[in-house]
């Protein structure tokens, strides 16, 4: 098995697993960013007798690196033709070169020897790599809510229900079990024992957080009025990346405890691992499915609420570009916070933009059109003052004249008498 590197694709992430020096230059031939996969973990799977002794060898003997699929790392798969397996959800192959200078792609060795026809070393390594994909995803989360600046332990503070008090208890006990499992390299009953009560507070938090949203969204639905809407626009403007933050906070703990659930699987019941997994996999994409509906929902009450302030805006030239821009403001949000859980929003924030550019243009001309339109209230007032007193220049004249006529004629009058 000399130069040859191992492929696995769970559809989230790649396992590259070969020889230490191999997979570097592997990876660095394909321009890949990778972390460590922790294969010596494996060693709890291989359990006794000769067979399984070999493939522990072949576990000691391999390097494994994972790599998170994108958009140009699933080009690789494609590129290698790794083989679909419908029993276990994996694509996996074997690419063999010189020095890890890869040529071309070749079938796996059948038997029981190699690490990857091995199915509970297969099953294992599948358990590894969604281990180390939430693991990403939850360093995803910390760097997102450290970039919107949001304390999530300060808004749940600031909140009256007791079970979002007892979250902040929650997320120190689970980061206090990932510590211990990274000092120790498992979990064990007593470690596990700390957080199994844990997921029930998380998800309702999650329900709590998404009420929250939905409330939002419901909210703006209601309004009709310019003035309300741009009030309600305001409110989902500072209130949405509140409840997004804490929303990602809990699904960076529901990752947390999955990790904590397949490493204690791993070491009680190995034999279950690769159903656990399927089913955290299922149940994860189900909450992304849940977030997503709530977000969508929201960004697309605020772009109505733009579409209205925008057809309004020559009669509400400041309250309108209000409305878009707060709509504006919270895609842009909503498109970031679903990017960071691996959701694909359906609305983008240019089109948030494109309206945001057109409201401004529209009010520029609205206040351009009334600037014109004072101006010439304006001219046409002075002109009009000028004429009136012009016409009461001359009707002063005319009786000033005429009792002037009056004046002269009743003087005459007396001389002729």
């Amino acid at each position: 098995m000399d130069n040859e590197i191992r492929l696995i694709s769970d559809g989230d992430g790649l396992a590259v697993i070969g020889n230490a020096a191999d997979v570097e230059r592997f990876l660095v031939s394909e321009g890949l960013l990778s972390r460590d996969l922790g294969l010596q973990r494996l060693k709890s799977v291989v359990g006794t007798g000769a067979v399984v002794v070999q493939a522990g060898s072949e576990v000691a003997a391999n390097s494994g690196r994972w790599v998170k699929l994108t958009r140009e790392s699933a080009q690789l798969v494609r590129k290698y033709g790794l083989r679909d397996s419908s029993t276990t959800g994996l694509a996996t192959g074997v690419v063999k070169g010189n020095k890890g200078q890869v040529r071309r792609f070749v079938e796996f060795v059948k038997g029981p020897r190699s690490l990857l026809t091995n199915p509970a070393m297969l099953a294992g390594v599948a358990g590894i790599m969604a281990q180390v994909a939430m693991q990403q995803a939850m360093d995803e989360i910390t760097d997102y809510l450290a970039m919107i600046d949001e304390k999530v332990d300060d808004v749940l503070r600031a909140q009256k229900d007791a079970v979002l008090a007892r979250m902040i208890g929650v997320g120190f006990v689970i980061e206090e079990a990932m510590t211990i499992r990274e000092k120790r390299g498992r979990v064990d009953e007593v470690t596990w024992s700390k957080v199994q009560a844990a997921p029930a507070t998380v998800a309702e938090t999650q329900a709590y957080a998404l009420r929250q949203v939905d409330a939002l969204a419901e909210k703006m639905e209601r309004k009709t009025k310019i003035g309300d809407l741009a009030t309600a626009a305001r409110e989902a403007e500072s209130m949405v990346r509140e409840w997004l933050a804490v929303l990602a906070r809990c699904f960076q703990l529901q990752d947390a405890i999955a990790v904590l659930e397949l490493d204690r699987v791993l070491d009680a019941s190995p034999e279950e691992l690769d159903g656990h997994r399927l089913g955290l996999k299922a149940a994860r994409q189900g909450r992304l499915e849940h977030i997503s509906r709530s977000t969508e929902r929201l960004v697309a009450r605020m772009h109505a609420a733009a579409g209205t302030a925008n057809a309004k805006v020559l009669l509400y030239p400041t309250k309108s570009p209000a409305v878009v821009q707060s709509s504006n403001h919270v895609a842009t949000g909503v498109h970031g916070f679903c990017r960071r859980l691996g959701i694909e929003s359906g609305r983008q924030s240019s089109e948030a933009r494109r309206w945001m550019d057109a409201a401004t243009e529209a009010r520029d001309k609205a206040l351009e059109t009334g600037a014109k339109g004072i101006d010439a209230a304006r001219s046409l007032g002075n002109e009009t003052l000028d004429r009136a007193s012009s016409v009461r220049g001359k009707i002063s004249n005319g009786i000033a004249e005429r009792a002037r006529r009056r004046r002269g004629d009743e003087q005459e009058r007396d001389e002729e008498g």
